[in-house]
């Protein structure tokens, strides 16, 4: 090389700019959920979009049907939602003809499902959008299927076979990817990554804690334990109904409360049976509620009464993050994430639940202890900061291999 060829490529070398992260292309992600109302897939769902935000990934939300209550929260994290408009349960040719026309806009690196229909939708795609990966999301276990409504259980035997064609599987419990896999899921291309929680979220507040509590008629003197859940047979709220009428007998300040909603009749057959356990004056029913650290933060004792189906409760670990000690019943992962911070029984028996309830309210002092330990739990091992990195790893690693 001549001195005027190196004076030329210095010259061609400083006009060029520094390769900088900002130039380094954004990795895009597209989240496919049914909608954004209030539940712990809902929250989970925007914890991880928002931390992937954070992480310099585009994110966007593709949702069936807009306006969900939790919405809000998720625009206010800075992550984009498109409702794809959807009419109704037969609305397919045009929903479908949608999602692919703003996937092909979108261009995404991966295209993450967010549960059974969605999962589905989302290998029917991959065709149509080149280099698109797709993830799957499993949240639920040991599912009742001969309780389940027909669509949901073709939707699980269309899973079970379909899901050969996803590139990765990611489940938030352990129960759930042995369930998963059992019935046919590809065990090499599933990974447990549990959920996180925001633990600067839910914490411990005094003044939330008053505040709810004045709202529900609740004094200092009462010991409250409360159901958070949709009115659902797999919450089991009927046993959880018969074992307060059996702790009431023997704890006179305990108080209870439901807290969620689901449809009729069934929610007034529940309430028609606490009526006749004679719960009227010692159980509120209090409906579903956005401001979830405001409702934990009411409560001294949370429990978790599900029958089956549970992955990894979202509710249990909110609770104990917000300082209060869990009751679950041994479904899915629950008895894991409570530890030795709360008690565990066997599902749909409500004298070991009663058992399980007047033990753990015979002490306010006890409840607390255990509410702190269940406190630190949380933090050291279910942070939401460790989902968005582990997830972030699993992802990054599914788009450098398809490079």
């Amino acid at each position: 090389m001549d001195a005027r060829d190196a004076v030329t490529r210095r010259r061609s070398c400083q006009g060029r700019p520094p390769p900088t992260e900002d130039r380094v292309p954004h990795r895009r992600v597209v989240f496919l959920i049914r909608s954004l109302d209030i539940g712990g897939a809902q929250r989970q769902l925007i914890e991880l979009a928002s931390g992937l935000h954070r992480a310099n990934w585009r994110v966007k939300v593709f949702v069936f049907y807009g306006g969900g209550e939790l919405e809000a929260d998720l625009l206010k994290r800075g992550v984009r939602i498109h409702a794809l408009a959807k009419t109704g349960r037969w609305d397919v040719v045009g929903f479908s003809y949608r999602l692919l026309r703003s996937l092909r806009r979108e261009r995404p690196d991966v295209l993450h499902g967010y549960m059974g229909i969605e999962n589905l939708l989302s290998t029917a795609m991959q065709p149509f959008v080149p280099k698109m990966r797709v993830v799957w999301g499993v949240r639920a276990s040991n599912m009742a299927l001969e309780e389940s409504h027909w669509l949901a259980r073709l939707s699980f035997n269309l899973g079970c076979w379909l899901s050969r064609f996803a590139d990765l599987v990611i489940c938030n419990s352990t129960a759930g990817k042995d369930f998963h896999a059992a019935h046919g899921y590809p065990s090499t291309r599933m990974v447990v990554i549990p959920n996180g929680i925001d633990s600067e979220r839910f914490k411990p507040d005094p003044e939330a804690r008053s505040e709810m509590r004045r709202r529900w008629a609740i004094g200092d003197d009462h010991v409250l334990v409360g159901l958070i859940a949709r009115l659902d047979p797999m919450k089991d709220h009927d046993t959880f109904l018969r074992a307060a009428a059996a702790v009431i007998r023997d704890r006179p300040t305990v108080r209870f409360v439901c807290v969620g909603d689901g449809p009729e009749p069934y929610r007034g057959r529940l309430k028609g049976l606490a009526s006749d356990l004679g719960l009227d004056d010692r159980l509120t029913w209090a409906g579903p509620h956005i401001n979830m650290p405001e409702v934990y933060n009411a409560l001294d004792l949370a429990v978790l009464s599900s029958r089956w189906g549970e992955g990894f409760p979202n509710v249990v670990a909110e609770a104990m993050a917000t300082g209060v000690p869990c009751v679950v019943t041994d479904v899915g992962d629950a008895a894991s994430v409570v530890g030795d911070t709360g008690w565990v029984c066997p599902p749909h028996d409500p004298a070991e639940l009663a058992r399980a309830l007047t033990v753990a309210t015979a002490s306010r002092r006890d409840l607390a202890a255990y509410g702190q330990r269940a406190r630190r739990r949380v933090r050291a091992e279910f942070g939401s900061e460790r989902l968005t990195s582990t997830t972030l790893e699993k992802l990054a690693e599914l788009v450098n291999d398809s490079q």
